[in-house]
């Protein structure tokens, strides 16, 4: 009775989906391979003596699954996070090659007095000729900043507090199979931006340019997608390709009229041919078109990439730039034959240049390994664990639901 007991508060923390769990068999077709599968919920259901249910009749237009998650996570910026998060995955038709779509929404509490509310959707329409992409963030972020060019320090951060909006929406379709071209609208804002440190002016000096109180960027996106992968939040194969062209415009609401090109490509292989280890690859790059910069907040840097996980090895914000070079390899291999178990060894490599920060051409490389708990085995989705190492001992635990990249 103990260990259930001391077991089950524990799951506590990472998982609260018993209830969700009773719906997965009318959601994304099982098949022998996911019976034979384990996840958390599995383990739920054996500490407490529950048997899974048989395959359910199948409900044509409610072939989804819903999973609330409490937790507590765990970075280098944030320190130790309460999270409770949900999400919802489906396929909207029956078609064979459907893509899986979903929502996520989140609230987190950090121990740094951090709130981060998320949601994204990125649902497929029927067939994939339609996809709807919904990126909605809001932080109240005190956090630190290392500053711009040769001054900067890997032991002296700067704190400072802002507030953030971050609203993209884009529509595509798609024009030849797994290739999709799109428009958006991209909105971000930051205010009342503020140093914590006594040393204000000093602080402003070392950031090698003005830390302004607001700042905003209001642009249209130009998109072009390819992505073969068949299930996008853990892929077992497949090429994943993005480019977006933003140009922001005062006449829309921006402080300043500047230019980016983003680019992010994954690919995704077998590796051995016949096994499960999968060997990945993410190539991930940010680049200022023109003279003009953005504003400070508005830079690429270290961990600032839509889903916040570039860098593993390197606190957020420990580098920043006019331009990002990133590339990233993974191999993810099998550890227990009822997949609820697998590892990870990575590494990265990323690099910074361009006039404000001339010293970043060196290439910054970090390396890790991590765990792999499954956390729903129709979805394929994970809890990760990784622990990353960077230059100048730099290291820490990363936490993530879902895949990295």
């Amino acid at each position: 009775m103990l260990k259930k007991i001391i077991t089950a508060f524990v799951l506590c923390f990472i998982i609260c989906s018993v209830n969700a769990q009773e719906n997965i068999h009318d959601t994304l077709h099982p098949s022998a391979e996911s019976i034979r599968t384990k996840d958390i919920g599995d383990v739920w259901n054996s500490i407490w003596g529950k048997k899974e249910k048989a395959t359910a009749t199948k409900k044509e237009n409610k072939k989804y699954h819903i999973g609330v998650l409490p937790a507590i996570g765990y970075s280098l910026q944030t320190g130790w996070a309460v999270n409770v998060s949900s999400s919802i995955a489906f396929k909207t038709s029956n078609f064979s090659n459907q893509k899986l779509s979903s929502i996520y929404t989140s609230i987190t509490q950090s121990q740094f007095s951090q709130t981060i509310f998320p949601f994204a959707a990125n649902i497929w329409s029927k067939g994939n000729k339609l996809n709807y992409v919904t990126d909605f963030r809001f932080i109240k972020y005190p956090s630190d900043v290392y500053g711009l060019g040769r001054q900067t320090d890997p032991n002296q951060a700067f704190s400072i507090n802002y507030t953030g909006l971050k609203f993209h929406q884009s529509i595509q379709k798609e024009i030849a199979n797994n290739f999709a071209l799109g428009v958006g609208i991209y909105y971000d804002q930051f205010w009342n931006i503020e140093a914590l440190d006594s040393l204000k002016d000093v602080i402003a000096i070392r950031l090698s340019r003005r830390l302004e109180s607001a700042e905003r960027a209001v642009g249209i996106a130009f998109k072009a997608t390819y992505d073969s992968r068949l299930n996008q939040i853990n892929a077992k194969q497949g090429l994943y390709a993005n480019v977006v062209f933003r140009p922001n415009f005062t006449f829309l609401g921006s402080d300043i009229n500047w230019n980016n090109l983003q680019t992010d490509v994954r690919f995704y292989l077998p590796f051995p041919k016949k096994s499960k280890n999968v060997l990945a690859f993410w190539d991930y790059n940010v680049i200022t078109l023109g003279a003009t910069s953005p504003q400070y907040l508005m830079l690429p840097s270290t961990g600032w990439d839509d889903s916040y996980n570039t860098g593993r090895g390197y606190i957020q914000s420990r580098f920043r730039g006019k331009n990002m070079y990133y590339f990233e390899t993974e191999y993810r291999v099998h550890l227990t034959k009822n997949d609820l178990l697998n590892g990870v060894v990575f590494c990265n490599l990323e690099k910074f240049s361009g006039d404000l920060a001339r010293d970043y051409r060196k290439i910054k490389a970090a390396y890790g390994l991590g765990l792999r708990i499954k956390l729903n085995k129709y979805s394929n989705s994970n809890i990760c664990l990784d622990y990353g190492f960077g230059e100048n001992g730099s290291k820490g635990l990363f936490v993530n639901i879902g895949e990295v990249f």
